[in-house]
């Protein structure tokens, strides 16, 4: 059964480009432009996973989110937030309402299915499929197997959860604290440098000659996984 995903978005041409997108890549969707065609969406069908824009008229985005959390039927509902809206505050901001994702504009439509098949797959693990996929990179998790463009890719078990981290949340910027909480346990004690040498070993078997480097180093910050990493 093909996920319904509910979109919240009053830009015509955002709204066009996610849903002819979302529908090539297997989706059923429906559209709402503000928060009252929402809320009638939502009273009549519960999605599988909500795309919501931060700065709707009327309602915002942010209260939206947090109206889905108070009600029983969605309080687990599976919601992204797009914003343009760029600043660590006011992504802060939207966590903090209820959202447990968010992509800030412009983005790219692979990278909002990568976000929602992430949050697909931690609501619905039962269903979900066994395969993270970014760009050229697939990592089947039955199966343990990493393959970029074709190519096999062997990787030790660290750097394998690392890629699994990142590609279960592109785009997304984590500090090496969160990289240690997340990988190693928050349990153990692992110096924070620690996670450069294994970023090291993970660029090295992920990027082949004259492959683009998927990883960013982001300066004072950390790593994320996305197309603006310097290649």
């Amino acid at each position: 059964m093909e996920p319904y995903i509910l979109i919240i978005e009053d830009e015509p041409g955002i709204v066009e480009l996610l849903d002819y997108n979302l529908k090539a890549a297997g989706f059923e969707t429906a559209v709402a432009h503000d928060g009252d065609e929402a809320e009638l969406a939502l009273s009549e069908r519960t999605p599988d996973a909500v795309l919501l824009d931060w700065m709707l008229p009327g309602v915002s985005g942010i209260e939206l989110c947090r109206r889905i959390r108070k009600r029983p039927e969605t309080r687990s509902l599976p919601v992204i937030m797009l914003t343009a809206r760029g600043e660590e505050a006011d992504r802060v901001r939207g966590l903090d309402s209820g959202a447990d994702d968010y992509v800030t504009k412009p983005f790219s439509p692979a990278e909002v299915i990568a976000r929602l098949r992430a949050v697909l797959r931690r609501s619905r693990p039962a269903t979900a499929e066994n395969t993270l996929a970014y760009e050229n990179v697939t990592l089947d998790q039955a199966a343990h197997k990493v393959e970029r463009a074709g190519r096999r890719i062997h990787l030790g078990p660290t750097e394998y959860r690392l890629l699994s981290h990142f590609m279960e949340r592109p785009g997304r910027v984590f500090t090496r604290e969160q990289l240690l909480d997340a990988v190693w346990g928050q349990d153990i004690y692992v110096e924070t440098r620690t996670v450069d040498v294994h970023i090291r070993r993970l660029r090295k078997a992920l990027n082949g000659e004259g492959e683009r480097d998927l990883i960013r180093t982001v300066r004072s910050a950390g790593y994320a996984m996305d197309m603006d990493a310097p290649g």
